[in-house]
């Protein structure tokens, strides 16, 4: 029995993070070019490989010190999409770095007496098992910084070479002003930043915005052999060289959050062109926007802040995905109950309409995404769009009363639902596998066995109390000549 196939359903999703559904009634036509938001170029523009038939995309990932926030995740989830959508179109190869040596991890070493192989390896699995649950796919190529640093060594030289970079007490510097371009990224004017700096000017720095290429490192931290001392790479360089060791010196896509703009993005910029004869890093910048948690920035000395890895405890993996799928990628997102709560019925509408549909192998190899989806989502990843082009067609199926037209719909709905990393599992399964307050499925379904009894005796005044009793616990049920079904929410 389908619970939803109760006539025209107003697809309205409640809070301010998921936009209001509206009901397309008209077919739309794919679009002929996918359209992707530049940060450089500061607009939407049509997206174009560098190679026909091929893209490179390059994503930055975790620093392994600790478990994934959900600030962390979003991009993560974001551009998993954006991936989906590529590989429709074009052979895709898509990194994912980790930071394996970072002065955070130095810090969790020396806090918790563990060693730093020790933490970083139990994070690394953590962050990957974690993305997992939200529907995240493995990247193609997922390098570790510290297995690359022979390359980033030989990036730095090419930079001291060419004028770009210079040693001092130890370290190497890029020189910022050696590169005029410096500021483009990001919007931002080297000469009002230097005014208004606020940066360190460390006595082997020539200037406050010189970045650190490369930096000593004491007995006790991680440490390689290098032209100038044992010592560790700074970060900017490491994304930088492992981009270049996997994709190429200009790649396609470089994503990521838009707290990464400025210094990190910027900085890469900078000394990949730099150490590639002025060839431009990236084609395009795409930037996911921040994520504030009811509506304040997540922080530590608030309290405030979420791990992935304790949200999916509670929180069914696909709610989350589906929460930061709501808004459009770079507009701000509130997490909030109320987000995550609009998720979770955005959910059972989308598996309440195919529950009790069988499915067949052959209409499921036939089924396609709907144009109008699939071009919602290559216009720039319009998430919210894509979703009311989901719901458009629940409702039609929730209309139609023809068995073939039924599974026609239910299939497309799984082909959608499978480029947008949603309706994973199985109806029945959706449903059972929700807790409501202290009642378990199994005990929902054995209070609507004593009503049915209750009903089939005739005692109407024991049924209606079951009803209200379920309704308490927040489960709704609904009669019809296949039985009853019940779902969470009103």
């Amino acid at each position: 029995m389908n619970l939803l196939r109760l006539g025209r359903i107003p697809i309205v999703a409640a809070g301010s993070n998921i936009a209001m559904i509206a009901f397309f009634d008209r077919p739309h036509r794919a679009s002929m070019t996918i359209q992707l938001h530049d940060t450089l170029r500061g607009k939407k523009v049509p997206f174009e490989p560098q190679t026909p038939g091929e893209v490179t995309m390059y994503l930055c990932g975790p620093t392994v010190y600790n478990y994934a926030h959900i600030g962390n995740a979003r991009p993560a989830v974001v551009f998993d999409l954006l991936a989906r959508v590529l590989r429709r179109r074009y052979k895709l190869t898509f990194a994912r770095n980790i930071t394996d040596v970072d002065d955070r991890i130095n810090a969790a070493s020396v806090e918790t007496g563990r060693s730093i192989d020790e933490i970083t390896a139990k994070y690394i699995k953590a962050y990957n098992d974690d993305m997992g649950t939200l529907g995240v796919r493995p990247p193609d190529v997922e390098p570790r910084a510290t297995q690359h640093i022979d390359v980033m060594i030989s990036m730095i030289e090419a930079l001291i070479e060419n004028g770009f970079a210079y040693v001092a007490e130890g370290h190497v510097l890029f020189d910022v002003s050696s590169y005029e371009r410096y500021g483009e990224l990001s919007k931002r004017n080297l000469r009002e930043m230097i005014a208004g700096s606020r940066v360190e000017v460390a006595p082997y720095k020539r200037a406050a915005h010189d970045f650190v290429l490369w930096k000593p490192s004491t007995p006790e931290l991680p440490g390689w052999d290098s032209p100038w001392g044992r010592g560790r790479p700074g970060w900017h360089i490491e994304c930088s060289a492992m981009a270049e060791k996997h994709l190429g010196a200009t790649i396609d896509i470089h994503a990521g959050g838009q707290d990464l703009v400025f210094p990190h993005h910027e900085n890469e910029c900078a000394q990949s062109s730099c150490a590639h004869g002025g060839a431009p890093f990236a084609r395009y910048w795409l930037h996911n926007g921040f994520l504030s948690i009811d509506e304040t920035k997540m922080s530590k000395s608030l309290g405030n802040v979420l791990l992935v890895h304790d949200l999916i405890e509670t929180i069914p993996g696909e709610v989350i995905r589906l929460a930061l799928l709501s808004a459009h990628y770079r507009q701000p997102l509130d997490w909030s109950a109320e987000t995550i709560e609009s998720a979770r019925r955005m959910l059972d509408r989308l598996y309440g309409a195919v529950r009790g549909i069988e499915v067949s192998d052959e209409a499921r190899a036939a089924a396609v995404v709907p144009e109008a989806l699939v071009a919602a989502l290559e216009d720039d990843i319009n998430t919210p769009k894509a979703l009311a082009e989901f719901f458009a067609l629940a409702r039609a199926l929730n209309k139609s009363n023809d068995d073939e037209e039924m599974q026609r719909l239910a299939a497309e709905m799984y082909a959608a639902g499978e480029l947008m990393g949603l309706l994973g599992k199985d109806p029945e399964e959706w449903f059972a596998g929700h807790v409501v307050g202290d009642m378990t499925a199994d005990e929902i379904e054995a209070l609507i066995e004593q009503r049915n009894a209750a009903k089939a005796e005739r005692d109407f005044q024991r049924a209606d109390a079951i009803r209200d009793q379920l309704h308490e616990a927040g489960v709704t049920i609904q009669d019809g000549r296949d039985g009853t079904t019940w779902r969470r929410g009103s």
